[in-house]
């Protein structure tokens, strides 16, 4: 299908890119990953621990390497983080292309910091750090809870040159909070002489958290 008339490619033509809110290891050994980036014009992919769950309990891929790594002694935060670092990572390789041809706009994967920590700011960017290093893809993306603990987080491992996807925000209010402290980690990093051309950030307003609450009260009215 043409890209003028094919409906995604009519969304990139506006400027907007389409993240995938999936991932599990049959769709990157089946092949459908790669055909929904090449063919159906998907840039990047996004991920959380309830995401990663569904996909190792509910699909068999994982019950042999699983099965192995527990005879061997490892616990579940350890076999949770080995398995979505391994899927992540071959998704962010998919995703390269996109990135390097959109000068790194694009293409990215998002791992999230474990939410337990979410109000413990040094906690956190200790987190973040040790799993930017071990995500080790230069279209990584970290995501990091919008909290009040998570503001100086996301303005400190931006000033370390740390992609960081900015989630859980739900007020205008609290999206100038993320979009103050991602230009004030910036300038702090311009502070110490670091580039900050390839330092990259999302801010995730999730609309469907408000259609949520909204739908039933648009329903009452229009009753």
């Amino acid at each position: 299908m043409d890209e003028n008339t094919h409906p995604i490619g009519r969304i990139h033509q506006i400027g907007q890119s389409i993240w995938l809110d999936d991932i599990h290891r049959g769709l990157l050994a089946s092949g459908r990953l790669r055909k929904l980036i090449e063919r159906d014009g998907v840039t990047g992919m996004t991920s959380n621990p309830a995401i990663l769950e569904q996909a190792i309990t509910q699909h068999d891929d994982y019950h042999e390497e699983l099965t192995k790594l527990r005879h061997a002694g490892w616990d579940a935060p350890r076999l949770y983080e080995f398995i979505a670092l391994e899927d992540l990572r071959q998704a962010a390789d998919l995703l390269l292309p996109q990135y390097r041809d959109s000068d790194g706009r694009d293409g990215f994967v998002s791992l999230e910091v474990s939410p337990v920590i979410a109000n413990d700011t040094v906690t956190t960017i200790d987190e973040a750090r040790r799993l930017w290093t071990e995500f080790d893809r230069p279209n990584a993306m970290i995501k990091v809870p919008a909290t009040r603990a998570g503001l100086p987080a996301i303005r400190q491992l931006i000033a370390e040159g740390i992609n960081v996807n900015a989630t859980l925000i739900f007020s205008p209010m609290r999206y100038r909070d993320v979009h103050e402290a991602y230009l004030s980690g910036l300038e702090m990093r311009h502070g110490l002489e670091q580039p900050v051309d390839g330092v990259a950030s999302v801010a995730s307003f999730f609309v469907s958290r408000f259609d949520s609450r909204l739908d039933p009260l648009l329903d009452e009215r229009g009753a």
